[in-house]
């Protein structure tokens, strides 16, 4: 199942840095070695098993725009399922920048009308912090008003902090068909094991696909705070010749647990009892037979299609 993802931007922007970060496991600073992108770089991304993210990173040298427009329209806008339209908040040349923009809207709405439409305000590291807020919602509100009749997301974003991985999982989350299933059973996974909450990671990005909370927390951000933290600890143990396997994080007021789930994702589980500890892992097949984790506990288990079980039980 393939996926065609535009991602455009004047040069400069910071197209090739982002997705460099994201898909190949790039860090922040290792991104200034990145050259300009010519013309249109592809490159296909698997993506849960058996999707595939096909990303074409235009260059945004004004030649190269003037030529998606005119010779290579229809090749370029022709099924795209995503457009994802980069501006840098610092640009001098925000008219010109607005004016693309709008021409890969019309060529959007010629070839491919159903497309969703996300633009990020990045490199708001560069902003004071007191007037991110302000900036970032001036520029959203001319965005959504220019993106008309199509409506656009908008995201502030920035390489060096958790801004990232939130505009990302958001832009994947659209693009994954049966997440509605996938919440329903993440839903039943947390009833089972009566936990506080529950995070599904993408293996390879660390991206949140989906999650289940039931019970309230404060940090709306956590989610991609915990994206940005675990990607950079798997970076450095990469550079170790270690493989991150699992962790287990617990203070006075919870314990969480982070363990592969299935072959292509991770599950973050957290549990108000701090006295909780992780008991192993066991596959319940289609047959709803369970497969025993090391610990050869299979309590409180039930029939969750092909996906692992975590088991959390007190030591008590």
């Amino acid at each position: 199942m393939k996926k065609k993802v535009l991602l455009m931007g004047k040069s400069g922007s910071g197209k090739t840095s982002m997705r460099s970060i994201i898909f190949a496991n790039y860090i922040a600073r290792d991104t200034r070695r990145l050259g300009a992108t010519i013309d249109v770089e592809h490159s296909h991304v698997r993506f849960l098993g058996n999707l595939v993210l096909n990303l074409w990173d235009c260059g945004g040298q004004e030649a190269f725009m003037e030529n998606y427009f005119a010779s290579q329209r229809d090749n370029i806008f022709r099924n795209v399922e995503v457009l994802i339209y980069v501006f840098d908040v610092e640009s001098r040349e925000l008219d010109r920048d607005m004016h693309y923009y709008q021409s890969c809207l019309e060529a959007i709405l010629q070839n491919s009308h159903e497309a969703k439409i996300f633009c990020l305000v990045h490199k708001m590291d560069l902003v004071q912090e007191d007037q991110r807020d302000i900036i970032f919602r001036e520029r959203e509100d001319d965005l959504k008003r220019l993106s008309k009749p199509l409506e656009c997301t908008c995201f502030r974003t920035s390489i060096w902090d958790e801004t990232l991985y939130r505009a990302w999982s958001s832009i994947v989350y659209k693009l994954i068909p049966n997440v509605k299933e996938l919440e329903q059973s993440l839903n039943q996974f947390a009833n089972i094991i009566d936990a506080d909450e529950v995070l599904l990671f993408e293996r390879a990005t660390f991206l949140v696909i989906s999650h289940c909370q039931r019970r309230p927390h404060r940090d709306v951000h956590r989610f991609e705070k915990v994206s940005n933290i675990i990607k950079q600890f798997k970076l450095s143990c990469s550079k170790l010749a270690a493989q991150f396997q699992s962790m287990e994080v617990r203070n006075s007021n919870f314990a969480a647990f982070i363990d592969m789930f299935t072959s292509n994702t991770y599950v973050m589980v957290i549990m108000s009892d701090p006295g909780i500890r992780s008991n192993g892992k066991a596959v319940a097949d289609k047959s709803g037979r369970v497969h025993e984790g090391p610990q050869g506990s299979a309590r409180n288990t039930q029939q969750f299609g092909n996906i692992c079980y975590f088991y959390i039980s007190n030591p008590a």
